[in-house]
């Protein structure tokens, strides 16, 4: 990580890494479990389960219109409940389970009795109250003969306590009951209908924060005792245990940061794995309505599906929300006792959150990391293919074994990650850029302010030895013209702006620094601050560039100036060298500007100012020619020194693309020009004016450069170099 940056570029995307990680693993305010249980729900609407017959079947039993009108409205009273469960046990049902409340019963004939007067005119009524039997007594004579669990209802106050059947053991060393949900009430059925009752059991259903039941228990706890659910008293009876048992999660690693809780029940087939509370994550089927009866049916020829059966009652209008829409508490009682008997409850490992947790915090710093190193699109680019990979595991792994692991959670922890990051760099960089353009907005390109102040580490403000190439422009004769401005200095400098403004763009549409202005030009430089390995090209391209588009400033000039009398013609000399510089920040007074320095500087300095000399706006030194010789057209032009000691250099004219130097008249001119040459050095003086003679006829030839050369040999025609001279013209320079 760039350590260098400023702190809030990776603190604050850290800070929010950590709150989404904390918000995995302790779940403040519900949100994370929120999240997760709406995408198990989309899993559940779009992969339910088939629904199917198991060893033994489970029905529910629905209280229909049509029984209401014969039975009157709900609740109906023992005597007719004992009917019901009589017309069941006729059916054929293995066992009944009543998810209603019994808690009440009608008044008994011994109550009326009680009631009526003393004296001989009434002992005809007691005798006939007294051989009545109570509506209870029938009720539980049914009990008795058909197994049957009962409810209890915690958390009523006031209520009868109830009288557990069941025996709890657990399988660990810990009591993991704790951690289930506990009461301080509850209400049973009466005394009686209880005792006759083969098992009793809880009738609450556990619901989610946005009231959504995902979830079933298989035990409480009522005043600090354990106490098993409708579904577990019901696996209970059907196993024919005494005991459930229960396995503690002490083996978990995250019970180091909580209680010991619950990890599931065992049963003969199979365990069931729970929450630590004690609840088991329903599988919702889709066809469930198959295994609904009606009341009014019981008479009929659907009566038969309730052979072998475990019936659920449950009071008729009670609904309650689940994953795939209203459903009876019968109904998701059912589903419950379906899951248990076929041992196919949806699964939520007790680590998932701590790998979730880790996840996030694996690929989030990764994606800090690579915001901060290679910017905003590869951060993005990470966390939409880990997020895109979590999606499909999450979804692969409920489908193929109904394992619920949350890719909503951690993914939208990512997302914030990476878009609270993006937020802090992309306020990072628009200062950046701010303080860049204020310093660099006229010699940096503008991709080139995008590039640093991504990775401000580019620009190495301390020093460094690079290789440039450097390029000097000037614009011939705009001194002159000032004296024709005397009396409009103004328009002088507008004039000025005009012809240098297009001249530096073309250099810094080519990558090209701009290094320093003067009134009459300007200086640029390539491969500084960024890398550019084609940094001789790049300001060759910007050279030729500048010769065409002077002379459309030339053209633009004559217009505006018309009828004026003052028509200036731009004429440009560009001299470019490549070479080492030191390259870094220079100034002083608090005030730093990029810059180059060196030889190579120099010697641009010096082919600009020779350049008049040759006719081409264009001059280069070999090096250049060297580096971008494939690109463009080089004419050698000549064969300078500085001084006594210093290495001479070829220069080049540059005169044009790959298209001008692969036609046959610049090979004709190359041709001559290296055969001049060459009798130049060798101070063949005769034959050298001849071959310029020649030379001046031929297309693209340039006058005012022979004419130097015959200058020159006619100086050292009086004045010879001597047997040791290297060729090099140094007068010239003086």
């Amino acid at each position: 990580m760039d350590w260098s940056r400023p702190m809030g570029a990776w603190l604050a995307p850290l800070v929010l890494l950590g709150a989404a990680v904390f918000a995995i693993l302790f779940d403040p305010f519900g949100m994370e479990s929120a999240l997760s249980a709406r995408l198990f729900d989309v899993y559940q609407r779009n992969f339910p389960a088939v629904y199917s017959e198991s060893t033994v079947p489970v029905r529910v039993l629905e209280v229909d219109s049509k029984s209401l009108a014969q039975n009157g409205p709900w609740p109906w009273n023992e005597e007719k409940l004992a009917g019901l469960t009589q017309s069941l046990s006729d059916a054929g049902a293995r066992m009944l389970v009543f998810a209603v409340p019994l808690e009440t019963v009608d008044s008994a004939p011994a109550d009326i009795l009680s009631r009526i007067p003393p004296g001989p005119a009434f002992d005809a009524a007691r005798e006939a109250l007294t051989s009545l039997p109570a509506p209870d007594d029938l009720l539980a004579a049914r009990f008795r003969e058909q197994k049957t669990v009962v409810p209890v209802t915690l958390g009523t106050e006031g209520g009868r306590a109830p009288q557990i059947k069941a025996k709890f053991v657990y399988r660990g060393q810990f009591d993991p009951y704790r951690a289930a949900r506990g009461f301080n009430a509850g209400a049973a059925s009466t005394a009686q209908l209880e005792q006759a009752a083969i098992g009793v059991g809880a009738r609450n259903l556990t619901r989610d924060s946005d009231n959504v039941v995902r979830r079933m228990p298989l035990v409480f706890r009522l005043n600090g005792k354990p106490v098993p659910s409708l579904a577990a008293e019901t696996m209970r009876v059907l196993e024919n245990r005494d005991a459930i048992t229960m396995a503690t999660d002490e083996r978990d690693p995250i019970t180091f940061i909580r209680a010991v809780g619950i990890s599931g029940m065992d049963t003969d087939g199979s365990f069931i794995p729970t929450d630590r509370d004690g609840a088991f994550r329903l599988r919702y089927s889709a066809g469930a309505q198959a295994r609904i009866v009606e009341v009014s049916d019981l008479s009929g020829p659907k009566a038969g599906a309730l052979r072998g059966a475990i019936v659920v009652i449950g009071p008729p209008g009670a609904q309650v929300k689940t994953p795939m829409g209203l459903m009876s508490e019968a109904g998701v009682l059912a589903e419950g006792l379906q899951n248990l008997l076929s041992g196919q409850v949806l699964q939520r490992p007790a680590h998932a959150r701590l790998g979730e947790a880790l996840w996030l915090a694996l690929f989030g710093v990764g994606a800090i990391l690579l915001l901060l190193r290679q910017g905003l699109g590869w951060a993005c680019g990470l966390a939409l293919g880990c997020i895109l990979a979590a999606a499909y595991g999450s979804w692969f792994l409920f489908v193929s074994r109904g394992v619920l692991i949350d890719a909503a959670g951690p993914s939208v922890g990512l997302v914030a990650v990476v878009a609270g990051a993006a937020i802090v760099n992309v306020r990072d960089l628009r200062l950046k850029r701010a303080a860049l353009r204020m310093a660099f907005s006229d010699s940096l390109p503008r991709d080139t302010i995008e590039t640093i102040a991504r990775r401000p580490s580019l620009l190495k403000t301390d020093g460094e030895t690079r290789t440039v190439t450097y390029l000097v422009c000037g614009v011939r004769g705009l001194a002159g013209l000032a004296a024709s401005y005397r009396d409009d200095p103004a328009g002088f400098t507008r004039m000025t702006s005009q012809v240098l403004t297009p001249l530096m763009d073309e250099a810094l549409a080519h990558g090209g620094t701009i290094d320093r202005l003067t009134a009459d030009g300007f200086a640029a430089f390539w491969n500084a601050p960024l890398d550019d390995p084609d940094h001789a090209t790049h300001a060759c391209e910007a050279a030729h560039g500048m010769s065409v588009m002077s002379s459309r400033i030339s053209e633009t000039l004559a217009q505006q100036h018309r009828g004026e009398g003052v028509a200036p013609a731009v004429e440009i000399g560009v001299g470019i060298a490549s070479g080492n510089v030191i390259a870094g920040g220079f100034g002083g007074h608090g005030r730093v500007g990029y810059s180059v320095h060196g030889d190579t500087v120099n010697l641009a300095t010096r082919i600009q100012a020779l350049s008049p000399q040759y006719g081409p706006a264009v001059v280069v030194a070999d090096e250049t020619r060297q580096m971008a010789d494939r690109s463009f057209a080089f004419l050698e032009v000549d064969y300078i020194a500085a001084g006594g000691e210093d290495a001479p250099v070829r220069l080049y004219a540059m005169l044009g693309n790959p298209v001008v130097r692969a036609s046959p008249k610049f090979r004709a001119l190359a041709t001559f020009h290296e055969h001049i040459f060459s009798a130049l050095r060798q101070q063949r003086w005769t034959e050298a004016r001849d071959l310029i003679a020649q030379c001046r006829n031929l297309s693209g030839a340039s006058q005012k450069l022979y004419d130097l050369h015959l200058k020159r040999i006619g100086y050292f025609e009086t004045n010879p170099p001597g047997p040791e001279w290297d060729g090099a013209f140094r007068p010239i320079l003086k």
